[in-house]
C-alpha cells in the first residue's frame, strides 16, 4: 500500500515539477530497493509496511542528526534541506502519538507483559514495536518505559 503511495507522490511531484519533494521519494524508493535485495539475500519476502516504517523513522533521524551537525558547522542551508527531507518522509508516516497516548499504551503494555523492573524493559518495548509501529517515537518511549519500569520496582 505504501509502495503504491509513493510511486503515485513520485508522478504527481514530476508532473507539478516539485523538485524537493520528487528527489526525497526517489531517496526513499531507493532506500527501499535497497531493503528488497537485503531481504532477497536472507531469503525473505519483501519488507512489510511496519519494517518501512522503520526504515522511514530511521531516515528521519538520519536527517535531523545531520540538520544538527550542519548547524553546528556553521551551515544553515545544508541544515534546512535536511529538516525539509524529513518533513516530506514524515508526511508518509501514520499520526504520531502524543505524550499522553504514548504513556497509556505503555502503561497497557507493561500490564500485558507482566513486567515486575527495568529487567524487564526489552520485552516491553517489543511489545510496543509490534503494536505501534511507526507510531510511536521508541527514542522518547525507551525513557518513558525507564520511567514507568523503576516506579513499579
Amino acid at each position: 500500500m505504501l509502495r503504491a503511495r509513493l510511486t503515485t507522490e513520485m508522478k504527481e511531484a514530476m508532473k507539478a515539477g516539485d523538485k524537493a519533494k520528487l528527489a526525497t521519494v526517489r531517496m526513499i524508493q531507493a532506500a527501499l530497493k535497497d531493503k528488497d535485495i537485503e531481504a532477497r539475500g536472507l531469503g525473505k519476502e519483501q519488507p512489510t509496511d511496519e519494517e518501512i516504517l522503520a526504515l522511514l523513522q530511521k531516515m528521519i533521524k538520519q536527517r535531523n542528526e545531520s540538520a544538527g551537525v550542519y548547524d553546528q558547522g556553521g551551515r544553515p542551508e545544508l541544515a534546512e534541506n535536511e529538516r525539509a527531507e524529513a518533513a516530506i518522509i514524515a508526511g508518509y508516516l501514520p499520526q504520531q502519538m502524543d505524550e499522553a497516548e504514548t504513556r497509556a499504551a505503555i502503561e497497557a503494555a507493561v500490564a500485558e507483559t507482566g513486567a515486575a523492573g527495568p529487567k524487564d524493559m526489552g520485552k516491553v518495548i517489543a511489545a510496543l514495536k509490534a503494536a505501534y509501529a511507526g507510531r510511536m517515537d521508541f527514542g522518547k518511549a525507551s525513557g518513558l518505559v525507564k520511567e514507568v519500569l523503576n516506579a513499579k520496582a
